[in-house]
């Protein structure tokens, strides 16, 4: 069973991600917090991880890049409610960048084709 990281601080989020994604039969993770997600990654073998930018304590992108710098093959989508950070070159390393809606195809689409990608390598 693959593993996904959900990481945003709005519970509502977290917990329709989670939700919809265990749905799909995939083993789901929460952190609230940049920081709480890089313990997590410490502990647990994840396949991939959605990650949101603006959080307390350590922002998504702080993050992203921790985690690439750590495990550059780890496929991680940024979702987030805005399009202004699409632009910022630090978001660039991320695998796909996401605004959120309550639409989720696009995101489920953009699991599937990185997981897939991601046993190809």
């Amino acid at each position: 069973m693959e593993k996904i990281l959900v990481v945003d601080d709005d519970d509502s989020i977290r917990l329709l991600y989670s939700e919809e994604f265990k749905d799909e039969g995939y083993e789901v993770y929460e952190a609230t917090s940049g920081k709480e997600a890089l313990e997590i990654l410490e502990k647990v073998s994840l396949d991939l991880i959605i990650l949101d930018i603006r959080m307390p304590e350590m922002g998504g992108i702080e993050c992203l890049r921790l985690i690439k710098a750590k495990n550059p093959r780890l496929p991680v989508l940024l979702s987030s409610a805005y399009a202004e950070y699409k632009g910022d070159f630090a978001c660039w390393c991320s695998d796909e960048y996401l605004i959120k809606s309550s639409d989720l195809s696009d995101l489920k689409a953009a699991v599937k084709k990185h997981l897939k990608l991601k046993k190809s390598r």
